[in-house]
C-alpha cells in the first residue's frame, strides 16, 4: 500500500469522526439554548401576573421620622392589599418598617423623584416580604397620602 492509499484511508475515518463531534456539539448547544429559554420564559410569565388587587387599609397613623442633620419627614400611607388578603392586615409592623427605612436619611435624598421611588421600593419589598403568609402575599403596594420634609 502506498503513501498516497493511507491517506484516502484515513481521511474518511476523520471525517467521520469530525462530523461525529459537530452533530453532538450542534445538540448539546440546542438543547441548552432550549432548557434555557423554557426556564427564563417561564420566570417571566409568572412574573407578569400579578396579584390581583383588594381592598386598601388606609393607616390613620401619621409618622413624624427623623430624618439627618436635624430635618424631619411627616407621612402618611395606606397599604393596597391582594385580593388573597382574607381580612384587613394589621398596620402595626408596616408603620415600624417604615420609620426603619426613613430613619437618619437625608432631605437631599428624598427631595429628587428617583430619590424617593429608591425609598418607597425599599420599603415596599420589606412590608410585602412581611406581609407574606404561606407565600402568599397580602400586600401589593403603598400609596403615600402625605409627604412631607422640613
Amino acid at each position: 500500500m502506498s503513501k498516497d492509499e493511507k491517506d484516502t484511508a484515513e481521511a474518511p475515518k476523520k471525517s467521520k469522526k469530525m462530523l461525529l463531534m459537530i452533530i453532538v456539539v450542534a445538540v448539546v448547544a440546542l438543547l441548552g439554548g432550549g432548557a434555557g429559554a423554557f426556564f427564563m420564559l417561564r420566570g417571566d410569565s409568572a412574573e407578569a401576573a400579578p396579584p390581583e388587587k383588594g381592598a386598601v387599609k388606609a393607616i390613620d397613623t401619621q409618622l413624624t421620622i427623623n430624618l439627618a442633620d436635624g430635618h424631619y419627614l411627616k407621612m402618611g400611607f395606606a397599604l393596597q392589599q391582594t385580593a388573597d388578603a382574607a381580612e384587613e392586615v394589621e398596620t402595626s409592623e408596616a408603620l415600624n418598617l417604615a420609620i426603619e427605612t426613613y430613619t437618619g436619611m437625608t432631605v437631599a435624598e428624598l427631595s429628587t423623584e428617583k430619590g424617593r421611588e429608591a425609598a418607597k421600593e425599599e420599603l415596599l419589598k420589606k412590608v410585602v416580604k412581611a406581609y407574606t403568609e404561606d407565600d402568599k402575599k397580602m400586600v401589593m403596594d403603598i400609596y403615600f397620602t402625605q409627604f412631607v420634609t422640613q
